[in-house]
C-alpha cells in the first residue's frame, strides 16, 4: 500500500492540469488504475486523495455493513459516488475537474499534504492556516501519540559478529582458533 509523505506546491495550468509529486507517483507504485482517485474531504476544506488500492479497502469497509442500512448508504453515496478516477498522463499530470477545484478553493496552485496512506489537496492559504492549527493541537497533545510495537514493521538487525570467547568456547560446539 502506498505512503505518501512530505508537503509540495504545484502550479494548476489553464486547463485545470497539475502534475502529481514525482514521489507520490513512485508511491502508488503498480496499481491497478494508473492515477490517482479524488473525493471531498470528510473533515477539511480539501480534496483527499489515494491510489485505487485504498479505495478498494474502502469499498470492503462499507460492504460489511447490512446491504440496506443506511450507513451503508450513507458511506456509499459520500465516499464512493463522489469519487473521480483521475488518470495521470504522459507527463504525470492529472486534470481537476471543476467540482473538485471548488471544494478546495484552487485557482493557480494546490498544496499536495502527504498524510500516510492519503494525501491532500490544498488551496496555499488555507492549507498554512489549517498547518499552524494542527501542529498547535498535535503539540498538546503529544503525550497521546504511541507507537504501537505489536503492528511496527519487524527491524532487521545485523547478525551480532562472533567474539574471540564465543569462538573458541568448546562448550557450544566450537573449535576454537
Amino acid at each position: 500500500m502506498a505512503l505518501f509523505l512530505s508537503t509540495f506546491e504545484k502550479p494548476i495550468d489553464k486547463k485545470a492540469r497539475v502534475s502529481v509529486p514525482p514521489q507520490f507517483r513512485a508511491a502508488l507504485g503498480n496499481q491497478e488504475f494508473k492515477g490517482i482517485v479524488a473525493y471531498p474531504s470528510f473533515i477539511n476544506p480539501a480534496v483527499e486523495a489515494s491510489g485505487y488500492d485504498r479505495i478498494l479497502q474502502l469499498s470492503e469497509s462499507i460492504e460489511t455493513f447490512d446491504p440496506f442500512s443506511e450507513e451503508r448508504d450513507a458511506f456509499a453515496t459520500a465516499i464512493l459516488a463522489e469519487c473521480q478516477q483521475l488518470p495521470f498522463d504522459t507527463e504525470g499530470r492529472v486534470v481537476l475537474s471543476k467540482r473538485l477545484m471548488e471544494i478546495a478553493g484552487l485557482e493557480d496552485k494546490v498544496i499536495f499534504v502527504g498524510k500516510g496512506r492519503t494525501f491532500e489537496l490544498w488551496q496555499p492559504e488555507r492549507f498554512a492556516e489549517h498547518q499552524a492549527a494542527a501542529r498547535e493541537l498535535a503539540l498538546a497533545n503529544r503525550g497521546r501519540l504511541r507507537l504501537d510495537p505489536t503492528r511496527a514493521p519487524a527491524m532487521a538487525r545485523p547478525a551480532a559478529p562472533a567474539s574471540a570467547a564465543t569462538a573458541a568456547d568448546p562448550s557450544d560446539g566450537g573449535e576454537g582458533a
